[in-house]
């Protein structure tokens, strides 16, 4: 009877690894992007286009930033559309926009009393910044208008793959795990690295990739699934709420994300 048991849990964990979350369709757009950094529920766009100017596009109306001296954007954080944060990983520099993409804050590591070599940069809550310090290979909360660190984290052990965040956590996802901090800069989470290479999140779940497939974290879950998606290629991901949006660098597809 208790091999009974143990065989019929095994077999119900099983399934329950196997479980997939769905998703349909909801629109489609052509769109040229180097890079798509994020949308928000107005249909709001944010991207880098092929001659690298960052561009918002909302309806028929499209605002550009240029910034042609610092090169190629590595990476924008977008959630907060009036600090939007722009990463020159090149020029070790950030650049942060308001509204209207106008320029209103400058922070060049290299100028620093202290120099920071920064490989990823995300947004944190008021003037902060969640930096990964390349030399000393620690996450540190910096304050960009005070120029100090507010929280570090100790050194971490393998290479780093994504940083992302909002006000309240921040995702880092290296070789090995994906580490969830809070505000304070507290790890809360851990988990193993089951092959992802990038991850985007919005305040409801985490979305991971690992190869050409997609897999959700819902908030307050420990638990990561597999997202049901047709055969398609994934060149870039992004999750607003529960849209699911994916880039093959010719259409812009955006899914609703089924609830559990």
């Amino acid at each position: 009877m208790q091999k009974l048991f143990i065989f019929i849990f095994m077999f119900s964990f099983s399934l329950a690894a196997q479980e997939q979350i769905k998703t349909s369709i909801i629109d489609s757009s052509k769109i040229k992007a180097k890079n798509i950094f994020g949308a928000d529920n107005f249909g709001t766009l944010y991207y880098a286009a092929e001659d690298n100017s960052f561009r918002k596009k909302s309806n028929d109306t499209t605002i550009v930033y240029s910034n042609f001296q610092l090169g190629e954007i590595s990476s924008a954080n977008t959630f907060n559309p009036l600090k939007i944060n722009l990463f020159y990983r090149d020029f070790n520099t950030v650049v942060i926009l308001d509204n209207r993409l106008a320029e209103i804050y400058k922070i060049d590591f290299n100028t620093l009393p202290i120099y920071k070599n920064v490989s990823f940069v995300s947004t944190g809550y008021d003037s902060t910044l969640w930096l990964f310090n390349q030399d000393l290979q620690q996450l540190e909360l910096y304050d960009y208008k005070t120029k100090k660190v507010k929280q570090k984290t100790v050194p971490i052990q393998s290479e780093i793959l994504d940083l992302k965040s909002d006000y309240n956590q921040c995702y880092m996802l290296t070789e090995n795990y994906l580490y969830i901090y809070n505000y304070f800069g507290s790890l809360i989470a851990k988990y193993k690295n089951e092959g992802y290479d990038s991850l985007a999140f919005s305040e409801a779940q985490l979305i991971l990739k690992r190869e050409n497939s997609l897999y959700i974290l819902r908030k307050n879950s420990t638990e990561i699934k597999p997202i049901k998606l047709p055969n398609l290629l994934i060149n870039q991901f992004l999750v607003t709420n529960e849209t699911l949006y994916i880039y093959d660098s010719k259409i812009l597809r955006e899914y609703q994300l089924k609830k559990e």
